[in-house]
């Protein structure tokens, strides 16, 4: 198989994906080493439509719903149901007592959303003061949606806004970024093209869900062209840094990428009795997305990994930015 022809939308892959391969994994996220979630593309799309329905019960398409997930497939399906419910998404994260709440209640309070986003895991956490700073939205907890209803989904238009891509807010107030169908796909070709993606492709990323290097390269990159992606919590790969490259050898892992100082993380981290179970030979695109790209990363990761297989060639330095 090769990359299927161009998509108007992201929702136009996933109908096509559901359609010619039903049964294919999409997504498998890792939630510990004894426990896996995966769901298959006509799994996902269902899921899909049905939270699509629920939230048109609630609001409007143009209206925002931000999206508070702990790591997992729960915000992958929420946030293809706000696509398709024509439901501007806005990425995030459960606030927390910390700068982390801060950030997301300056998200909250820019977008003005119409719905918050939960799961019945996170949903404690939109109680209490962060409620009352938006006291107009309304907590919605999508893995307790009801069965389909009746509910009409809109007409995606490739021009239609599709999510705000919030930048990280480290500098200054965190600012939401629009991004359409439109921007979503030339994005995801020009990705496809020059990682040279298949059907054939395998991904595995542990990055935020909710950054747009996790959003556009580890989730809708392979829901685009087709291939499975193999996920894990960002938590997962700051404890053990191993697990990332096991992962990769497990799954025969073709595609993966970090920022800069991930790379150096498992330099410092990994063991030589770890290294001697790792196999990195599968990888064809090692992607190193950061501000800088330092060369010295580069060459310490091929050297000390270089016995597991590794390819040096095989890194791929980029840069982008929702702004």
């Amino acid at each position: 198989m090769t990359i299927p022809p161009q998509f108007e939308t992201v929702l136009s892959a996933l109908r096509f994906h559901a359609k010619t391969q039903p049964g294919r994994i999409a997504y498998t996220f890792l939630k510990s080493d004894n426990e896996r979630h995966a769901v298959t593309y006509q799994q996902l799309e269902t899921h899909a439509r049905r939270i699509a329905q629920e939230l048109l019960r609630h609001a409007q398409p143009g209206d925002r719903a931000l999206m508070a997930y702990a790591p997992g497939l729960e915000f992958i399906e929420a946030f293809l149901g706000c696509l398709y419910a024509g439901i501007v998404a806005v990425p995030a994260f459960p606030p927390k007592k910390n700068r982390n709440a801060e950030r997301v209640l300056a998200i909250a309070q820019d977008c003005q959303p119409t719905l918050l986003l939960c799961t019945r895991e996170t949903q404690p956490s939109l109680t209490g003061d962060f409620a009352a700073a938006v006291p107009d939205a309304r907590i919605l907890a999508t893995d307790e949606c009801p069965e389909p209803n009746e509910t009409a989904l809109p007409e995606v238009m490739t021009a239609d806004l599709a999510f705000l891509q919030y930048t990280s807010g480290s500098t200054r107030s965190p600012t939401g970024v629009m991004i359409s169908h439109r921007n979503m796909v030339a994005n995801e070709q020009l990705i496809a093209n020059h990682f040279g993606f298949s059907q054939q492709s395998i991904m595995v990323s542990w990055l935020p869900m909710f950054h747009d290097m996790g959003l556009i390269g580890g989730i809708l990159a392979p829901l685009y062209v087709g291939f499975p992606s193999i996920l894990m919590a960002p938590n997962v790969f700051l404890r053990e840094p191993v697990k990332w490259l096991q992962a990769v050898t497990e799954f025969k892992a073709t595609t993966t990428g970090a920022p800069n100082f991930a790379y150096d993380l498992c330099v410092k981290r990994i063991t030589p009795q770890q290294k001697a179970s790792l196999d990195l030979s599968s990888l064809v695109v090692a992607y190193n997305g950061a501000e800088p790209v330092r060369a010295e990363t580069l060459e310490r990761f091929s050297e000390a990994f270089e016995t597991c297989g590794f390819r040096k060639d095989a890194f791929f330095p980029c840069y982008g930015m929702a702004e």
